[in-house]
C-alpha cells in the first residue's frame, strides 16, 4: 500500500489566487494510547494519518492494564533524592515496590547510571515542572475532546488522594505544595473523610495530599474510543503490520511495512518500548528501558469501592474505581525481560490490597496483568524532533502514558504544523 501525498490547495480570496500550505500525510507507528492520541490530534488538525500497529487490536500492550489514574497534578518522576537508598532497603522485602535484577546488559547499566544521576532534588524539581506543564495541557485536550463527543471510557473526575505512612515523606511532600487550592494538605482524619473506604488506614497514616481536579478513566477503553473517532475520518487509515525504519537520503527516513517502502511526508515513532530497536538503524540510541508493572482488576459492589482515586505512596500502589471495577496497579521491576506474569509479585499485590482495602475483594478472583512501561532515566518522555527531518519521536512516558498522552499529542501536532515542506 502506498500512502498518497497531500498537494497544495488553490484558494480564491477576494479575486486573488492563493496557494494554501499543504496538509501532510503522516504515518504514526504504534497503536497504544500515545500513538492513538497523536493520530487523533493530527486528524483534527486536518492531516492525513496512517496508524501502523503490529498487534491485532490497539491498546493491548502497556496501555491495557493501566492504573486508570489521570493524575495531572501528581507527576513526580521516580528518580528523586533518596530513592537509591530507599530502593536498597526495598530489595530485602518480599513486597518491595521496586525490584532490581542486574543483567549483563550494557543498555541496562547505562540507563541505571543515568537514573542515578537524575536522583537529586534539583533535577527532580525541574523535571516535575516539565511533566506538570505537559500533563495540564493534556487535561485541557481531553476535556475538549470529550466535549466534542469522545466518550465511553468510564471517565470521572473524583479527585486523587495520595496518602503517606511515613512522616518524613509526608512532610517533604507537604512542603512541595505550591497551590493549596489544587493540592490540599490533609490530616489522617481528613483523609478518612475524603475517602471513607480507606478510613481503616487512618491510624497508620501521617497525612495525605488531595488534588480535587484529577480524574480517572479506563485507558484501554479510551484507546478503543479514539480508534472509533478516528475511523469516522476519510483521511485516516489503520494498518496492521510490522514497521521498520531506514534512511532515505542524507537527512530523511522512510517507513517499511512488512518490508515494503511506504510513501509519507512525516513519520511519528510512538511504538513504546519497541521504538528503541526501531530507531537504532537510524543511528538513534533511545534511552528507553522497560519497567515492568502489574495490575489487578476486581469486580465488586460499587457501594464498597472507593470513589476517589487513591495512591498509597509508601507502597507505590494506586487504586482507581472504573465503573463497577477496581483497578489496583503497582510495582516496578527493573531488569524483567518481558511482560510474563510473576506469580510472587501478583500474590504480594493481592495480599497488600487485601490488607489495605479488604471490603473490595475477593482478590483471589481478580483479573491479573503485567506490562512493560517504556521509561527514560529522568522520567521525562522524548517528544520532539530528531536529526532526520521527517521523523518525530513520542516515546518514553513510563507509568504516566495515559496522563501525558494528550499533551504529548498536541506537542507533536504543533511540531508538524511548524515543519517546512
Amino acid at each position: 500500500m502506498l500512502f498518497a501525498h497531500a498537494s497544495p490547495v488553490l484558494t480564491i480570496r477576494k479575486g486573488l489566487a492563493v496557494f494554501m500550505p499543504a496538509k501532510r500525510t503522516i504515518t504514526v507507528v504504534g497503536g497504544g494510547v500515545i500513538g492513538l492520541t497523536t493520530a487523533y490530534a493530527l486528524i483534527q488538525a486536518g492531516h492525513g494519518v496512517t496508524l501502523v500497529e503490529r498487534e491485532d487490536h490497539v491498546g493491548e500492550q502497556a496501555s491495557f492494564g493501566n492504573g486508570g489514574q489521570l493524575s495531572y497534578r501528581y507527576v513526580r518522576p521516580l528518580a528523586d533524592a533518596g530513592v537509591p537508598q530507599e530502593a536498597l532497603s526495598w530489595m530485602f522485602r518480599a513486597e518491595s515496590p521496586i525490584s532490581l535484577k542486574l543483567r549483563l546488559d550494557w543498555h541496562q547499566w547505562r540507563w541505571l547510571a543515568d537514573f542515578l544521576l537524575a536522583c537529586n532534588a534539583r533535577t527532580n524539581r525541574n523535571n516535575t515542572a516539565r511533566l506538570l506543564k505537559l500533563a495540564l495541557r493534556g487535561q485541557q485536550a481531553l476535556n475538549q475532546w470529550r466535549q466534542e463527543g469522545l466518550d465511553d471510557f468510564l471517565w470521572r473526575k473524583p479527585g486523587k488522594l495520595v496518602v503517606y505512612r511515613n512522616a518524613h515523606k509526608f512532610s517533604k511532600a507537604a512542603k512541595a505544595v505550591s497551590n493549596p487550592q489544587q493540592e490540599q494538605v490533609l490530616s489522617p482524619a481528613e483523609c478518612a473523610r475524603v475517602e471513607p473506604a480507606f478510613a481503616g488506614l487512618a491510624p497508620v497514616l501521617a497525612g495525605g495530599i488531595f488534588s480535587p481536579d484529577d480524574e480517572v478513566a479506563d485507558c484501554y477503553l479510551f484507546c478503543q474510543s479514539l480508534l472509533k473517532g478516528l475511523q469516522k475520518s476519510k483521511d485516516f487509515h489503520h494498518v496492521k503490520g510490522n514497521a521498520t525504519l531506514e534512511a532515505s537520503g542524507a537527512d530523511r527516513c522512510r517507513v517499511l511495512l512488512d518490508g515494503i517502502p511506504q510513501q509519507t511526508d512525516v513519520v511519528v515513532l510512538a511504538a513504546g518500548l519497541s521504538s528503541r530497536a526501531m530507531a537504532y538503524p537510524l543511528g538513534i540510541n533511545l534511552p528507553l528501558y522497560g519497567l515492568k508493572g502489574y495490575s489487578l482488576t476486581v469486580g465488586a459492589d460499587p457501594a464498597v469501592l472507593p470513589d476517589v482515586s487513591v495512591t498509597d505512596y509508601d507502597n507505590r500502589v494506586v487504586y482507581a474505581r472504573l465503573g463497577q471495577r477496581l483497578r489496583i496497579a503497582a510495582m516496578v521491576d527493573i531488569g524483567a525481560l518481558d511482560a510474563t506474569l510473576d506469580p510472587r509479585r501478583i500474590a504480594s499485590l493481592k495480599r497488600l490490597a487485601q490488607e489495605t482495602l479488604p471490603a473490595a475483594g475477593p482478590y483471589s478472583s481478580a483479573a491479573t496483568w503485567a506490562g512493560m512501561r517504556p521509561a527514560t532515566p529522568t522520567g521525562v518522555p522524548l517528544v520532539g524532533q530528531t536529526q532526520w527531518r521527517n521523523l518525530l519521536l513520542n516515546v518514553g512516558h513510563g507509568a504516566l502514558g495515559f496522563t501525558l498522552s494528550g499533551g504529548s499529542a498536541l506537542t507533536i501536532r504543533d511540531l508538524v504544523e511548524g515543519m517546512q515542506p
